[in-house]
């Protein structure tokens, strides 16, 4: 791939992406796989002023002998040294930036329950750290090719030229061209423009329905709002959270979800697969999950915590999106999840309250936003996908039709 196009793709993760303030420190989190990629990020952020740029490299077969070889106390204990690194970050407020790029499958066999356990007892630890950013950083998740994930995308191709396809899929999908920040500045207008419509219907209630059996209600929040593209910090300042991102999204009402609905996508969760699987609703939560593949990983996923087994997200993403129309399955939720409507069970999203500025996270978690330590999308969009809306006068008004928006 040409230098000139991954600097474009550069710049635009971090101007347009995380959008680096002059004197912000930037947190870049990745893999081992692109490390003259990150370089380029890295002075990306410089020449946007960044006052200091700190990367931490990740790697899947180390984190498969940590899981195989420490104790779950081990594990999930979490050390004086990250609790002052965590209150720094709070202080500091670092941009973060999440370059993923880890191999779909690359923990496979790894002792789920055993992590899961771990999580369950530094997640209580971390979390007054994690509440205490919430909505003040910018952030942004965007990807790189991995040789596993791009043998795992085009199976058929040699590694080399694996990873090259994956490059242009990537770079095709996020907009990169000759004005890569003009084409996201067009593209976060209509997205805005698509969630002003959704927003000025008052719904109540999202009705899915699809030929694969999807048939499921899930009431929202009356102080929500649907939002998508850039979003503004409590610090006023504009970002992008995902490059790429197709989606207009909301948080529901935790407790009100009924019926059932079918995956159509995989699942890629803590490195494994889950695939075709499906989850019962009643009273906003998970009361039963079957896979074909992953069951029990599935299962794991939805009892993480109490919240774990509600929805936290709800979002509309048409088959017409220009990920959906590669064909590719990318088996990156990132990628997928911007090619298919989809859900999310846990956590929501304080910022799709209205005002929310103004109110304390408390607040908007007692109007109805689901709090968990896990938030997980999963596609559930299919092109037999229909969507209606009632709304609170009464009125039912088609949002999608045949997997596409009605309007």
């Amino acid at each position: 791939m040409k230098k000139t196009v991954l600097r474009e793709y550069a710049r635009l993760i971090v101007r347009t992406g995380i959008n680096v303030q002059k004197g912000q420190d930037v947190l870049v989190m990745a893999d081992l796989d692109q490390p003259e990629f990150v370089k380029l990020v890295v002075e990306e952020c410089y020449k946007a002023k960044a006052r200091e740029v700190t990367v931490q490299w990740s790697y899947q077969p180390l984190q498969k002998l940590h899981a195989r070889y420490q104790s779950v106390k081990t594990l999930g204990t979490v050390p004086q040294w990250q609790k002052a690194r965590q209150q720094h970050y709070c202080d500091t407020l670092p941009c973060r930036l999440y370059l993923i790029s880890e191999d779909p499958d690359g923990l496979k066999g790894v002792n789920t329950a055993k992590l899961a356990k771990a999580r369950q007892l530094s997640y209580p630890i971390l979390k007054p750290y994690i509440d205490d950013r919430d909505g003040k950083q910018q952030w942004c998740i965007a990807a790189v090719p991995g040789v596993a994930w791009a043998k795992k995308v085009f199976p058929g191709l040699p590694k080399g030229k694996a990873v090259e396809k994956l490059w242009e899929a990537i770079l095709a999908t996020s907009r990169v061209g000759e004005d890569a920040i003009k084409a996201w500045e067009e593209h976060n207008a209509e997205i805005h423009s698509r969630c002003d419509y959704l927003n000025s219907l008052h719904i109540r209630r999202l009705h899915y329905t699809a030929d694969n059996g999807t048939d499921l209600t899930v009431g929202m929040i009356p102080e929500a709002m649907f939002c998508g593209g850039a979003e503004t910090s409590r610090q006023g300042i504009v970002f992008n959270p995902n490059i790429p991102t197709e989606e207009c999204f909301i948080s529901p009402m935790k407790g009100q979800a009924e019926g059932i609905v079918y995956s159509t996508k995989p699942l890629s969760y803590e490195g494994q697969l889950i695939e075709n699987f499906s989850m019962r609703f009643e009273n906003g939560k998970v009361v039963e999950a079957h896979a074909e593949k992953g069951e029990e990983l599935l299962n794991t996923m939805l009892s993480m915590d109490e919240g774990a087994s509600y929805l936290g997200e709800c979002a509309l993403v048409p088959q017409q999106s220009p990920i959906c129309q590669s064909g590719l399955l990318f088996y990156s939720t990132l990628f997928d999840e911007n090619a298919a409507c989809h859900l999310a069970v846990g956590a929501g999203f304080t910022d799709t309250i209205r005002d929310h500025h103004s109110k304390t996270l408390a607040e908007c978690r007692a109007l109805g936003i689901n709090e968990s330590m896990i938030h997980e999308d999963f596609m559930i969009g299919c092109d037999t996908m229909n969507i209606d809306a009632i709304c609170e006068d009464g009125s039912v008004v088609p949002i999608f039709r045949n997997g596409n928006w009605a309007f």
